[in-house]
């Protein structure tokens, strides 16, 4: 299989990742947590597990999602707060039937929510 490499920030080093994996989700999607009590727009995508150790080996060895799948980056919200979180593909659902996200910084990266989903600001797509 072709890998490649990334500079993780949140990791502090580069990031061996296969070249193709298969995303269910899409930088605009309205996810679930399947575990925890919260939702959140997709802002970012990993490849693979790209953060810091530090922050894998907090997580309960019997609930530590594997490395290689993507892991999202989203705009959560629960019922008390907006935050930013770091979830495994394998402990999200798509949830877009749910209606929009209230989080502060939403204006920043996205426009329009239409269709279950938020539109991604043009200046910001690549």
């Amino acid at each position: 299989m072709n890998r490649s490499s990334f500079y993780s920030a949140q990791a502090g080093r580069m990031i061996d990742a296969p070249r193709k994996t298969r995303a269910r989700f899409a930088i605009g999607d309205i996810v679930r947590h399947k575990a925890h009590d919260f939702r959140g727009v997709i802002f970012d995508i990993d490849p693979v597990f790209a953060n810091s150790e530090e922050w894998y080996e907090s997580i309960p060895e019997e609930s530590r999602p594997k490395r290689e799948q993507p892991f999202y980056h989203l705009l959560a919200e629960n019922e008390e707060s907006s935050y930013i979180a770091y979830v495994s593909q394998q402990n999200l659902l798509g949830d877009g039937d749910s209606g929009p996200i209230d989080h502060p910084s939403l204006p920043q990266l996205f426009d329009d929510y239409e269709g279950g989903r938020y539109r991604l600001r043009a200046g910001l797509t690549h």
